[in-house]
C-alpha cells in the first residue's frame, strides 16, 4: 500500500512538473526581471510619457494588464505593469504570505529602479488594495492613484473554501499539486467567465492570459496565502485612507458581484479627500478588460489634475 501511494505521488508530482513546464514555455515573462533587493520582479515597460504602474488582482499576473489596458495607455505614458510578488515571474519572499504593505514597498522600489519616481499607481481587486497601501505608506513616491474595483472595505463574507485550502501546508502538498497535473485549461478558461460576469472574458483573452501560469502549484499557494490575509490588513489600513492627498479615481462597474460598489467604492469615496467616482453601467469586475477605455480616461483624469500632461 505505502510503494502504491508512494508511486502515485511521484505521478502526480511528475505531471504537475510537467504541466507548468509547459505553461512556462508557452507563455514566458513578457518583460524584463528586475534584482530588488535580491528578490526578482517582472516588470512590462512599453510607451513613452508620464510613468503609470498597473497592479494586477488575485490569481493575475502581467497579462492581465497588457492584453487591453497597457496597449491603450502605451500611447500617451510609460507604462509599468508589475507581476504582484509569487504571482507570475515575480519571487515571493514572505513564507507568510506578502502583505499588501510589503508588496507596495517591493513594487515601488521597482518602479524607483526604473526611474519612475512619482508615477500613478493604478491596481484593479486585489491590486487596488496594494495601491492603497502604496498611498497610504509610501505618499511621497506616487502622483495620482486610481482604483479599479478595489477591495478596500472591510468584508463579513468568509474566505472561500479553495483559497482556505490553498493557504495552507497540507494544501500546498496534498491539494494543489492534483489541480495543477488533473485540472485542463478549459475548465481555468470556463471561471474565467465567472470572474468577468455579467460579461464573458473577451476573445484572445484567455490564449493571451496563460491559465497554466495560474495553476501552477507556488503561485496557487502564493496568490491563497495574500487572499487569506487580506481581511485583516485592509482592516488595518482603512483608518489610514484619509491621509491620502494625491488625486484619485475610483472605477467601479455597478454589476460587479465579486467586489461590490455599494460595500467598497461607494464607501472608500467619503474616505479619501477630493476622490472622485466612476460608476460603469453593467459592468462586473473586470473593467480594465471589457472597460479599457474608460479606466484610460480615468487614468487620464488623474493625470490632469496631478498636472502631468
Amino acid at each position: 500500500m505505502c510503494l502504491a501511494l508512494s508511486l502515485v505521488a511521484g505521478a502526480v508530482v511528475w505531471r504537475s512538473a510537467s504541466r507548468e513546464a509547459i505553461a512556462e514555455a508557452t507563455y514566458p515573462p513578457e518583460g524584463q526581471i528586475l534584482d530588488v533587493d535580491g528578490i526578482a520582479i517582472h516588470a512590462v515597460v512599453s510607451g513613452k510619457g508620464p510613468d503609470v504602474v498597473l497592479i494586477h488582482g488575485s490569481s493575475g499576473n502581467t497579462r492581465d494588464m497588457t492584453f487591453a489596458l497597457a496597449p491603450i495607455l502605451a500611447g500617451s505614458y510609460r507604462v509599468i505593469v508589475f507581476d504582484r510578488p509569487g504571482l507570475g515571474y515575480s519571487e515571493s519572499f514572505n513564507p507568510d504570505g506578502e502583505t499588501i504593505v510589503e508588496q507596495a514597498k517591493i513594487l515601488q522600489k521597482a518602479a524607483e529602479l526604473l526611474g519612475a519616481e512619482k508615477p500613478i499607481v493604478a491596481g484593479q481587486s486585489y491590486g487596488g488594495s496594494v495601491a492603497l497601501a502604496w498611498a497610504v505608506t509610501r505618499p511621497n513616491n506616487l502622483s495620482g492613484l486610481v482604483l479599479i474595483a478595489p477591495a478596500a472595505i472591510p468584508w463579513e463574507t468568509p474566505l472561500d473554501a479553495f483559497n482556505t485550502i490553498g493557504a495552507t501546508a497540507a494544501g500546498r502538498t496534498l491539494v494543489l499539486p492534483l489541480i495543477t497535473a488533473f485540472v485542463p485549461d478549459w475548465y481555468v478558461a470556463q471561471a474565467l467567465d465567472k470572474v468577468f460576469a455579467p460579461q464573458i472574458a473577451p476573445d484572445g483573452y484567455t490564449d493571451h492570459f496563460g491559465p497554466g501560469l495560474t495553476s501552477r502549484r507556488a503561485s496557487m499557494h502564493a496568490n491563497a496565502k495574500q487572499r487569506a490575509n487580506l481581511l485583516a490588513e485592509v482592516t488595518e489600513l482603512q483608518p489610514r485612507y484619509k491621509e491620502i492627498n494625491v488625486p484619485t479615481e475610483i472605477v467601479h462597474g455597478t454589476a460587479d458581484a465579486t467586489v461590490g460598489l455599494g460595500w467598497h467604492s461607494d464607501r472608500l469615496i467619503e474616505q479619501i479627500p477630493g476622490a472622485e467616482l466612476i460608476e460603469l453601467e453593467g459592468i462586473g469586475h473586470m473593467p480594465q478588460v471589457v472597460a479599457a477605455p474608460e479606466v484610460a480616461a480615468a487614468i487620464d483624469r488623474a493625470a490632469d489634475r496631478a498636472g502631468l500632461r
